[in-house]
C-alpha cells in the first residue's frame, strides 16, 4: 500500500459528525466518553482503542471491526515506514 490510509478518526468527523452537524462535546456526551478523549481520536492525536470503536459502532449501527480495520490498516502503514533490516530469513525448506 503506497496511500497512507486514512485516520478512523478523520472518517468519523467527516462521516458522522459532519453530516448530523454534532460537536465533539455533544458527540462525546452521547458517547460516554469525555471531550478530550473523543477530540485527541478526532484530531489523530490517538489511535482508536477497541472500547471506543464499540461505541462508535453502537451509536451509529456500523460493526466494531469496520473500525478497528481502519486502524489497523493505519497502524500497520506507518510501522512499515520504518521496516527493520536487519532480519534474516527463515530457511523455509526446513520448516515447511
Amino acid at each position: 500500500m503506497i496511500r497512507k490510509p486514512t485516520h478512523p478518526g478523520k472518517v468519523f468527523a467527516e462521516d458522522v459528525l459532519k453530516p448530523l452537524d454534532l460537536s465533539v462535546t455533544d458527540a462525546a456526551r452521547m458517547l460516554g466518553v469525555s471531550r478530550k478523549a473523543l477530540s485527541e481520536f478526532v484530531n489523530e492525536k490517538v489511535s482508536l482503542s477497541p472500547e471506543m470503536a464499540i461505541r462508535i459502532s453502537k451509536a451509529t449501527n456500523t460493526s466494531p471491526e469496520s473500525w478497528m480495520n481502519m486502524q489497523q490498516k493505519l497502524t500497520l502503514w506507518t510501522a512499515q515506514q520504518n521496516e527493520p533490516s536487519n532480519v534474516i530469513p527463515f530457511p523455509l525448506d526446513t520448516v515447511f
